[in-house]
């Protein structure tokens, strides 16, 4: 079909056109007019998604969620901020109210919910794309009524988005309270086992006592080789008493060498006398009397040095004995303080965990209280709804565009679906094209 072909139908067929068009018009005219208006009250929020929490000053978990936004809407959709708005506006409780819900349900079931699911079907919430911001819209037969609506439908939601916040916040804070009472009790616990140990135990500073211990002990094992060496030294001494004349002690002491001394010096002189008398004079006699005295009194004094050798070495080595012994008691006193002061090192231990345990669970119970009390909220009424003047539907210029435009079309459509049902020959191109002959002319017809 050519262009010219479907401007020959349209002309025969102007009348079906026009017709369709003009009850098309006329229909939705009608209905637009007979239909109740609606009025649509809109209130914008600002959900600040962004900022930081001011309790704790940084950002809340929830908001960081890329579907934040959407969970508000669904939110505003819920049932729950459905029912807040029938409490806050005392639906229920209106005569004419009970009075429909009881002819449209005989009585059955919540008349709350009943309410709800009313309102819900004329809410309409949109968020915007590249802000923050919310409209809640609600469409009703009363502009003020519907303005009623939209307020607190607003109110319920940032009243519902703060319970929200707090009704976790406060089973945390009683969970943490119940757990800060067991933590106390295991601290108090824990310092009573290092307390009533100390006391056993009568430690006051176990580093200081092990420190001076210690010391002692350093000191003993001195103590304990310096006698060793006297010991050793002292028998090996009294192994050369055999030749006592060149012992250190005998050689070095002031009284044998004094009658030593006194020995030669009672030699030379009788030497002396022998030269000028006979043997058997009495100054030789008394002379050699002398002299075996001296040797005498010399032996005796050797005798005696020697025998006090021996005397030092059994000192020595009972010295030696007696400070084994106590080295041996002082290793095991401070194995005792080690054994001590570690079992008092796990006992702190205990105590700083149930501190640290404690002084956690006890800032978390802080926080959790100050959330549970928080009456502050993130979603801030940005435009409070008001009555509108104009009506939101029917819009009757909008409804009568369209229906041109679909009666229009509908026309055309019935049109051409005549001509597929009754064809006929409407100018040269379907003449030639029904008998496949050239046409050879046309005759006018009269004006």
């Amino acid at each position: 079909m050519t262009f010219q072909q479907f401007l020959l139908i349209l002309r025969a067929r102007l009348w079906v056109v026009f017709g369709t068009l003009v009850v098309v018009v006329g229909t939705a005219l009608a209905v637009s007019l007979l239909l109740p208006k609606q009025y649509t009250a809109e209130t914008a929020l600002v959900v600040d998604a962004k900022s930081a929490d001011p309790l704790m000053g940084g950002m809340l978990p929830a908001q960081m969620i890329p579907g934040y936004m959407a969970t508000q809407v669904d939110i505003i959709n819920s049932t729950r901020v459905a029912l807040r708005v029938v409490d806050l506006l005392k639906m229920d409780q209106s005569p004419v109210i009970q009075e429909q819900w009881q002819e449209a349900t005989q009585g059955q079931g919540s008349i709350k919910i009943w309410l709800a699911e009313l309102l819900m079907k004329k809410l309409d919430v949109q968020p915007s794309r590249e802000s923050s911001m919310l409209t809640i819209g609600y469409q009703g037969a009363d502009p003020q009524f519907a303005a009623a609506v939209a307020n607190a439908w607003a109110q319920a939601y940032i009243d519902t988005s703060l319970e929200l916040k707090v009704e976790p916040a406060r089973q945390y804070a009683k969970w943490f309270d119940g757990q800060n009472a067991t933590l106390r009790a295991d601290l108090e616990a824990a310092q009573k086992r290092l307390s009533d140990y100390q006391q056993k135990q009568g430690i006051v500073a176990t580093d200081d006592r092990l420190d001076l211990e210690n010391a002692r002990l350093a000191e003993l094992s001195t103590q304990l080789s310096v006698a060793q060496a006297q010991k050793v030294d002292s028998r090996s001494r009294q192994a050369q008493s055999g030749n006592a004349d060149n012992l250190p002690e005998v050689m070095q002491n002031g009284l044998i060498q004094s009658l030593k001394a006194d020995l030669v010096r009672q030699e030379g002189q009788r030497d002396q006398l022998a030269g000028r008398l006979g043997k058997n004079h009495p100054e030789i006699a008394r002379s050699d009397a002398e002299i075996a005295n001296l040797r005498e009194r010399i032996a005796a004094e050797t005798r005696r040095v020697v025998s006090s050798l021996g005397t030092t070495s059994r000192v020595n080595v009972q010295r030696e004995s007696e400070i084994k012994a106590a080295l041996e008691a002082q290793k095991q006193r401070v194995l005792a303080l080690k054994a001590e002061r570690d079992q008092i090192a796990v006992l702190q231990r205990d105590v700083e965990n149930a501190q640290r345990a404690y002084d956690l669970v006890t800032q978390r119970l802080a926080q959790t209280n100050l959330e549970s009390q928080t009456q502050q909220t993130n979603v801030v009424v940005l435009t409070p709804a008001v009555a509108p003047l104009e009506p939101s539907s029917p819009k009757v210029l909008l409804n009568t565009v369209l229906a041109v435009f679909l009666g229009g079309l509908l026309g055309l459509g019935a049109a051409l679906l005549l001509e597929l049902m009754d064809q006929r020959v409407r100018g040269e191109e379907d003449l030639a094209q029904i008998t496949g002959m050239p046409v050879l002319g046309v005759i006018p017809g009269s004006a």
